[in-house]
């Protein structure tokens, strides 16, 4: 495979923001221009071999995440509509609690703190020192009902311990949430081993996708114990059948899907679930360490430049946040922009957030650009 083919960038941008919104593969884009030729001269007519790309969607990302089954994935517009509709499917007590991280992007702490006026508490762990996993497993008290944190979170890059944060929960027997939207794409994720109930993700970073298609995952346990409170014709178990007067959710994840799928969101997402799981999750890994290992060595010979993210963590991310002694971040920001450089202003530094095909000299002329 040619990757420099795949991904055919602008060579006068230095595209260095993958954990925002990330620039679609080429065989994404014959995707969605093939679909929209289809659509513009034949209608609809093909709507069966829609829906099995559809399904070819889904069982992607069943692999993606290590699910045993396509039953546990429902397809939603956002990371933010599928907590939503975790948040408000689960029946809440007054006095339960939610641990979250203090370093949380707003998607995952406004939803839990909008649930206040159930007499639901949103606990915040303070996750800025050596031991963030620990940190966390202590605020897991007997009235947590759920504790739900980032993989990855998006401002620092500080990459969590899942299946011990997963072990916990199970101990302490509350619902492990996973927004998982800052790894998948990038990072191997295995939903059994980290034993989560769920796992949110939209396709527009890592998975080099569309905004507005999301992975929403559900465990068998908690699969259909959620209320529904969007409904339609797509999510009944006989969805099809029009004159049935009678009906029941579906038995499966769809029962969280009220309406017609993303059809455009679907063909574009799959075609980058493809290309990412032909090279391997495993080898675009590897291929990214190797990508940050490299920034990581040009940054640290900045003289003026201090590295935000935790580089000691075993298992690393994407992200590398740093800081310059001498120039305020707004300032560094704009003059980054100004050469091209998309990137981000995050975690209280400049986010740099490159991909596995990003090339080496590219990484290289981003931090020759920064002052000295």
């Amino acid at each position: 495979m040619d990757i420099n083919a795949s991904f055919p960038l602008d060579p006068n941008i230095i595209y260095l923001n993958h954990a925002a919104v990330a620039p679609w593969p080429e065989p994404t884009r014959l995707a969605v221009s093939q679909f929209a030729q289809e659509n513009t001269r034949q209608g609809a007519a093909n709507y069966p071999k829609w829906l099995t790309i559809e399904s070819q969607l889904r069982q992607r990302l069943a692999q993606l995440i290590g699910a045993d089954s396509t039953r546990n994935i429902a397809l939603q517009k956002s990371t933010s509509e599928g907590l939503s509709t975790i948040a408000y499917g689960i029946r809440w007590q007054k006095g339960d609690k939610i641990v979250i991280s203090n370093q949380e992007f707003p998607s995952n702490r406004i939803v839990w703190e909008s649930l206040a006026k159930f007499g639901v508490q949103v606990i915040e762990a303070d996750v800025n020192n050596d031991h963030p996993e620990q940190s966390i497993i202590d605020q897991l008290t007997d009235d947590v009902r759920l504790l739900a944190v980032s993989s990855v979170q998006y401002g620092t890059g500080l990459t969590l311990d899942l299946e011990r944060l997963g072990e916990a929960c199970r101990s302490q027997g509350c619902l492990f949430c996973i927004d998982a939207i800052q790894s998948l794409g990038a990072i191997p994720f295995d939903v059994g081993r980290n034993q989560a109930d769920f796992v949110v993700a939209d396709g527009h970073k890592w998975m080099l996708g569309p905004e507005g298609t999301a992975l929403l995952y559900l465990s068998d346990r908690v699969l259909d114990q959620l209320e529904l409170h969007q409904f339609g014709w797509h999510m009944v178990q006989h969805r099809g059948n029009y004159d049935l007067k009678e009906w029941s959710p579906a038995k499966d994840a769809t029962r969280y899907e009220c309406g017609s799928p993303n059809m455009m969101g679907v063909f574009a997402l799959n075609a980058s679930l493809g290309l990412l799981l032909e090279i391997g999750i495993d080898t675009v890994y590897k291929k990214l360490l190797a990508k940050i290992q490299h920034m990581e060595a040009a940054l640290n010979q900045h003289p003026q430049l201090e590295i935000v993210t935790d580089t000691t963590r075993a298992r690393r991310s994407g992200i590398l946040t740093f800081k310059h002694k001498s120039l305020a971040t707004e300032i560094l920001f704009d003059r980054l922009k100004q050469y091209q450089v998309v990137c981000a202003s995050r975690g209280g530094g400049i986010r740099f957030s490159p991909h596995f095909y990003t090339a080496d000299h590219q990484l290289e002329l981003a931090v020759d650009l920064i002052p000295k």
